[in-house]
C-alpha cells in the first residue's frame, strides 16, 4: 500500500520539466492532470454555485453541452439566497452540495459568485448575492466555509469585477482604486482573510487595461502579498490568452486543458530562459498541495429526499413580500376560490441559463402545490399567456388565452398571477436590452386587475423587473426570484401562510433603468467601460442623489409586524470592535423573523465624499407574538473605514459617526452618535501639499498654526487666516506657492524644516494593517 505523502511534501524538485508544465493545465474540461509516480492526484471539478452540474463527457473528458447529465439538487441559486440575509442556512446548502459532490467524485465545486450587482441589465445576476459587498462576503463566505469543513473545495469567483457579459471576455472594466477597494475586492477581501477558500477563480475581463489572468497587481500583490491567500489561482474557462505571462503573473491553473499546447510554451520559455524555472516550480507547489487537500476527504452518499427537504427549507426564506395592502394575503386554504394564473405557475423558471443549470432531482410546480395544500379552498387555473418556445394549445389564440385568464379572474374571490422573465430574456453569456416584463404578461396584468382588483402578483426572475407603475394597482406583490426545484412549494406555503415570509432584497429596485447610478457607462463601448459612478453602486448611489425608488435595498415585509427599540452602540475596551445592541418586539399576531440591519455614515466633515449610509453588518431573530429580544450586531472599527488613494490603505476619519438600525435602507428605526479617534495619518506632506491638506494632518495643521501665531507681531490684529473668504481663497493652493508670497508668515526655506517634522510623526509603515 502507497503511502499519501504529507500535503505540504516538497514535490517540484522530483518532476520532470514536462511533468511540471503538465499539471498548470487541465486535463480535460473539468479535470485537472494526475502524476501518480508523485502522488499528485487528479482533481474533478464541476460547476455548482446553487447545485452540481454533472455533464455528459467524451473519452477525452471533454463536454457535451451545459445542461447536466445526472439529476442534482437544485437550491435556491444566488439572487435568491441573497435576499434570505441568512448566512447558517447558507452554510447548511453549502454542505449538502459537498456530501453530493463527495457522492459522485467531484472535488471542487466552483463557486461561489459573489461579483457585485453594478447594473440590474447584468445577465449573470442570478449567480450573484447582491449589489452590497458585506451581504456578499457573509453569504459567499458562509458557502466557502460549508463546502470546505465536508471536504469539498470553494472556488471564489469571478475575481474581479466580472460586473457584465456584454464583451466579457475582452472587456477592460476601468476602475478608480477607490471603489475597487470598497466595491468590488472588498467581499473577496473578506472572505480570503477570513474562510481561506482553497482557490479562486479569475475572471475573463481586464481590470484597468490588464487582463485578469495576466494581472501580477491582482493576483500576486494583491490577493496573495497584501490578503495572505494560500490557495491556487485557477483561470476562468478560456481565459487564458497568453500562458506564459499568466505563470508570471500568479495564475496557477489554466482551465480547460489544450491538449498539450500550451504546456509546451511553458517548457520552451523555460528552456529559452524567457521563464525562470522557480516560478513554475512556486505554482507546482501550490498545485499538489491543492489537490492533496482537496483529495483528503472521499466518497459518501446524498440523501436526495432530505436535500429536496433543505431546499424547500431554503427556498421558504428567499421570497420577498413588497406588498401587502389590506391584508390580502395569506389566503385561506380551507374557503373560498382562488384564481392561478400564468403559466409560470404550472411551468416554473427555477434558476437561470447558461453554465450553471442543473438536471434537478425532481421539480415542485406552484400550481400543483398551491392545489395539495387547499383544504377547502377551490383553485382554477388559467395560462393567460404562452412562455417562449412552448406554442399555445391547438386552436387558441394569445387572445384567447387572455380571455381565459380574465374569465376565471372575474368569476373567482381573489386572483394570484404569476408574472416572470422567460429563460430567453437573461442569460450567462449577454446582458439584458431592458428590464421590463414581456408586453404580452403586461397586457394581462391590466385586464386581470380590471377584471378583479384582488390580485396577489408572485414574480419569477433572475434580475430585477421594471414594477412601477403597475404595483400601484395591485394590493400585493411577491419577488419570488428564481427558488430552485423546491420553490414552487414554498411559494405554495407562503400564499397559504403556512411559511411567514422574511426576505428581504438584496438590490435595490429602481422606479426606471434611467435611474440605475450605473445607467450613462453600462456597458461601456470600444472595449472599456468606465465605472464612472465610484462607490455609489446600488442604494449608496440611489440615497445619495435622494432617487426615489420602487423598493429599497433591505426592504422586505411580514404577515406580523416590528419594532425596534432601546439602541446602543458601545465600544469596547480596545476600541476595534463595536457592539450594536437594539431590542426587537414582534407587535403583530403572528410568529415571525426580523432582518435587523445596521448602517453607518462617515463624519459631516469627512475628507471624501461617502454615501449617506452604508451595511455594516445585520443579525436576524425569530419571535413569537408579542416576543422581545436584544440583537446584537458586532461591527469592527475597520468596517468605518474608507479606502484612502492618498495613504494606500484603508483609512478611519476622526469625528461623529452615526450608527443607525433598520428594516430597509430607507426605513431606519434607531440612530445613534459614536465619536471615533481617527487614524494617524500615513501621508508625508511637502510643498506640493495644499494649505487644506497641512491644515487636516495631526501634526502638521498644529505646527503650521503654530508658525502662523509666531510670524503675527504682538497686538497686531486678525490675520489672513482669521478672515474666512480669505481662508477659503488661500486653503486650495500649495504651501509652497503660499510660503513664495512676500506677506506670507511662512517662508520656503522653512518648508522642508516643517515637513521632516511631518515625516518623524508618521507610523511605521511595516505596521500597516490592510
Amino acid at each position: 500500500m502507497t503511502q499519501q505523502r504529507h500535503p505540504d511534501a516538497p514535490v517540484a524538485p522530483r518532476l520532470t520539466l514536462t511533468e511540471k508544465a503538465a499539471l498548470t493545465s487541465g486535463a480535460g474540461d473539468f479535470v485537472t492532470s494526475a502524476v501518480d509516480s508523485a502522488d499528485v492526484p487528479a482533481v474533478t471539478m464541476s460547476d455548482g454555485p446553487h447545485g452540481l452540474r454533472l455533464p455528459k463527457e467524451t473519452g477525452d473528458g471533454g463536454q457535451v453541452d451545459l445542461r447536466s447529465a445526472t439529476p442534482a439538487t437544485c437550491f435556491p441559486p444566488a439572487v435568491a439566497l441573497g435576499s434570505s440575509w441568512d448566512p447558517e442556512l447558507a452554510h447548511r446548502v453549502a454542505g449538502a452540495l459537498a456530501a453530493e459532490a463527495r457522492a459522485h467524485g467531484v472535488r471542487v465545486v466552483l463557486g461561489p459568485g459573489i461579483n457585485i450587482k453594478r447594473s440590474p441589465l447584468c445577465g449573470r445576476n442570478f449567480e450573484y448575492f447582491s449589489e452590497d459587498p458585506l451581504l456578499s462576503a457573509e453569504l459567499g463566505g458562509a458557502m466557502v466555509r460549508g463546502l470546505q469543513e465536508a471536504g469539498v473545495g470553494a472556488a471564489l469567483k469571478h475575481f474581479a469585477a466580472n460586473n457584465q457579459e456584454t464583451d466579457r471576455m475582452r472587456v477592460s472594466a476601468d476602475i478608480d482604486e477607490r471603489p475597487l477597494r470598497e466595491i468590488y475586492l472588498r467581499a473577496f477581501e473578506r472572505i480570503v482573510r477570513r474562510d481561506r477558500p482553497w482557490s479562486v477563480m479569475s475572471s475573463y475581463n481586464a481590470v484597468n487595461g490588464v487582463t485578469l489572468s495576466e494581472n501580477t497587481r491582482l493576483l500576486t500583490d494583491i490577493l496573495r502579498t497584501e490578503w495572505g491567500f494560500d490557495g491556487i489561482v485557477m483561470s476562468d474557462w478560456g481565459a487564458v490568452r497568453n500562458r506564459v505571462a499568466a505563470l508570471r503573473a500568479g495564475l496557477d491553473l489554466q482551465m480547460p486543458g489544450t491538449g498539450g499546447r500550451t504546456d509546451r510554451e511553458i517548457e520552451d520559455a523555460v528552456t529559452r530562459g524567457d521563464l525562470d524555472e522557480s516560478v513554475l516550480d512556486l505554482a507546482v507547489e501550490r498545485l499538489v498541495r491543492f489537490a492533496r487537500r482537496v483529495n483528503g476527504a472521499t466518497g459518501g452518499e446524498a440523501d436526495a429526499d432530505e436535500h429536496h427537504r433543505l431546499a424547500g427549507e431554503a427556498a421558504d426564506r428567499c421570497p420577498v413580500l413588497l406588498k401587502n395592502d389590506g391584508g390580502l394575503l395569506p389566503l385561506d386554504p380551507t374557503s373560498g376560490s382562488v384564481a392561478v394564473l400564468g403559466e409560470l405557475a404550472r411551468t416554473p423558471r427555477y434558476q437561470g441559463a447558461g453554465s450553471s443549470q442543473v438536471t434537478p432531482t425532481r421539480l415542485d410546480t406552484p400550481l400543483d402545490r398551491l392545489r395539495e395544500l387547499a383544504d377547502g379552498a377551490r383553485i382554477g387555473f388559467a395560462a393567460g399567456y404562452a412562455l417562449p418556445g412552448a406554442l399555445p394549445p391547438q386552436d387558441r389564440t394569445e387572445d384567447d388565452l387572455v380571455e381565459e385568464a380574465v374569465r376565471l379572474a372575474s368569476s373567482s374571490d381573489v386572483a394570484v398571477l404569476f408574472l416572470g422573465l422567460p429563460a430567453e430574456e437573461e442569460s450567462e453569456g449577454f446582458d439584458r436590452a431592458h428590464i421590463d416584463l414581456p408586453a404580452a404578461q403586461l397586457r394581462l396584468l391590466e385586464r386581470v386587475v380590471a377584471a378583479n382588483p384582488r390580485v396577489v402578483v408572485v414574480l419569477s426572475n433572475g434580475g430585477v423587473v421594471r414594477t412601477a407603475p403597475w404595483h400601484e394597482a395591485v394590493p400585493t406583490l411577491i419577488e419570488g426570484w428564481l427558488l430552485g426545484q423546491a420553490g414552487g412549494g414554498a411559494l405554495a406555503r407562503i400564499l397559504f401562510g403556512v411559511v411567514n415570509p422574511s426576505g428581504k432584497l438584496a438590490e435595490t429596485l429602481p422606479l426606471r433603468l434611467q435611474d440605475a447610478p450605473s445607467h450613462l457607462s453600462f456597458p461601456g463601448e470600444e472595449g472599456r467601460v468606465r465605472y464612472g459612478e465610484g462607490v455609489f453602486v446600488g442604494y449608496r448611489g440611489y440615497d445619495a442623489r435622494d432617487c426615489e425608488v420602487a423598493f429599497p435595498f433591505g426592504h422586505g415585509l411580514s404577515y406580523t409586524t416590528f419594532a425596534h427599540s432601546a439602541l446602543r452602540v458601545e465600544q469596547r475596551a480596545d476600541g476595534a470592535v463595536l457592539d450594536v445592541t437594539v431590542t426587537v418586539t414582534n407587535t403583530g399576531s403572528r410568529a415571525g423573523r426580523e432582518v435587523v440591519q445596521v448602517y453607518s455614515s462617515g463624519p459631516a466633515e469627512s475628507e471624501v465624499t461617502r454615501p449617506p449610509r452604508e451595511l455594516r453588518g445585520f443579525a436576524s431573530v425569530s419571535l413569537a407574538p408579542g416576543e422581545s429580544r436584544e440583537v446584537v450586531v458586532e461591527l469592527t472599527r475597520d468596517d468605518l473605514a474608507y479606502y484612502s488613494e492618498r495613504e494606500g490603505a484603508r483609512r478611519v476619519e476622526g469625528g461623529v459617526y452615526r450608527i443607525e438600525a433598520g428594516s430597509s435602507s430607507r426605513d431606519i428605526r434607531q440612530s445613534s452618535e459614536l465619536t471615533v479617534q481617527g487614524d494617524p495619518s500615513r501621508v508625508a506632506l511637502d510643498g506640493r501639499s495644499t494649505l487644506a491638506e497641512w491644515l487636516r494632518h495631526p501634526v502638521g495643521g498644529p505646527l503650521l498654526m503654530e508658525r502662523f501665531r509666531r510670524a503675527r507681531p504682538e497686538g497686531a490684529g486678525p490675520g489672513a487666516m482669521d478672515d474666512p473668504a480669505v481662508r477659503r481663497f488661500l486653503v486650495g493652493m500649495p504651501l509652497e506657492v503660499i510660503a513664495a508670497f512676500p506677506q506670507s508668515p511662512v517662508r520656503p526655506d522653512a518648508l522642508g524644516e516643517l515637513a521632516d517634522l511631518v515625516a518623524a510623526s508618521l507610523p511605521d509603515p511595516s505596521g500597516q494593517g490592510e
